[in-house]
């Protein structure tokens, strides 16, 4: 069955220069093989400093245009780009641990360059999937949490036709699309917030499927969402 992954007109006008890289990878086993090296990982904690070497966080500038960036819409009190509270955690000396080899691979990718790269487990997605901004009281339940906690009007979410999968923008993940050990098809997205960044944008996302490919195989496959192109179709 064909989806439609489509960033709507009101995401547009508050980010107009935003491309999004979507991807799917399909059929991996995803438990720990040892497949995956560990000093991959652990290197890329190492690496933090280099990324973030001012203090406060802010003063570094690409934590500071994402923080720009979340300032044009409403947001849950204290949330950030979804790969601050990584780089800060390394950089304090409590290292991002092993999860699963594919959030291991990503997580590499996001404490070297400092994208944030989402992923939700493919076959948990409802219809099609959306970058958008909330009317405002949309279901959404965190990865670990019971209780719903509905997007507030003006927020920027990922949703797909029967919830919200991630809410500000990619802070915070649905337990409901939740991609685990078991998931063994994927879709992910890779955000690149500045024309600026592209050129790196596009290292990023061959370096983070070169990884998948190598060291968990799978069918993988690459689109790029832009204001030019706002829809593509995954299977």
């Amino acid at each position: 069955m064909l989806h439609q992954f489509t960033i709507t007109k009101p995401f547009w006008e508050l980010f107009p220069d935003v491309q999004v890289a979507v991807i799917t990878v399909r059929g991996i086993d995803n438990h720990d093989h040892g497949q995956v090296p560990a000093n991959l990982l652990r290197e890329a904690n190492d690496q933090v400093e280099d990324l973030i070497p001012y203090e406060p966080i802010s003063k570094n500038p690409f934590i500071h245009e994402w923080r720009e960036a979340f300032s044009k819409f409403k947001t849950k009190k204290g949330a950030r780009f979804a790969v601050e509270n990584l780089l800060k955690r390394a950089k304090k000396g409590n290292p991002v641990p092993s999860i699963d080899p594919i959030v291991d691979l990503y997580n590499v990718i996001s404490l070297k360059y400092g994208f944030p790269v989402g992923c939700l487990d493919e076959d948990k997605i409802v219809g099609d999937m959306q970058l958008t901004v909330a009317e405002g009281g949309e279901p959404f339940t965190a990865i670990g949490e019971d209780d719903n906690e509905p997007a507030l009007a003006g927020e920027v979410i990922y949703r797909d036709e029967a919830k919200v999968t991630s809410r500000c923008w990619a802070w915070r993940d649905s337990q409901i699309s939740e991609a685990t050990e078991d998931s063994t098809n994927f879709l992910m997205y890779v955000e690149c917030l500045k024309p600026e960044w592209r050129e790196d944008h596009k290292r990023v996302l061959k370096e983070l499927t070169d990884s998948i490919q190598q060291y968990l195989g799978g069918d993988i496959e690459t689109q790029i969402v832009t204001i030019e192109q706002p829809s593509i179709t995954f299977k």
